[in-house]
């Protein structure tokens, strides 16, 4: 199978694009009942008008759910954990390498000042 970015190899892989793709390309796809997740948000929506097709783009969430690409939820647990490493990688990548002489705040302080802040913004675990 050919996939967008290039050929898949791996078998595993293979099986997994194949059982997301198949959710999206299949004969039901044309039946108006048939919804590409548990939820029913997203569907391909029957023959309508532009409005109508704008109305219903606009009211999508701006964040997709892995469940609309036939994944648990846990998946965006992963994709969490590894955008906030990242993100701790690139704050600590522009602090500056040398020290002054001055009072200011450490590397370690910024980043730990920052942590806190964003601590402060997560929900509290159910």
């Amino acid at each position: 199978q050919i996939n967008y970015g290039g050929r898949v190899t791996d078998d595993w892989d293979r099986r997994c694009l194949m059982g997301i793709l198949n959710r999206y390309c299949n004969p039901k796809l044309l039946e108006d009942d048939y919804r590409f997740s548990d939820s029913g948000l997203y569907y391909a929506p029957p023959e309508c008008t532009f409005e109508e097709i704008t109305s219903y783009l606009k009211n999508l969430p701006t964040r997709d759910d892995p469940e609309v690409f036939g994944m648990h939820n846990n998946s965006e647990i992963t994709y969490a954990k590894a955008e906030a490493g990242e993100m701790i990688g690139t704050m600590l990548a522009l602090q500056p390498r040398e020290s002054g002489g001055g009072g200011g705040m450490s590397s370690d302080d910024i980043v730990l000042d920052l942590i806190s802040e964003l601590e402060g913004q997560i929900p509290a675990i159910l």
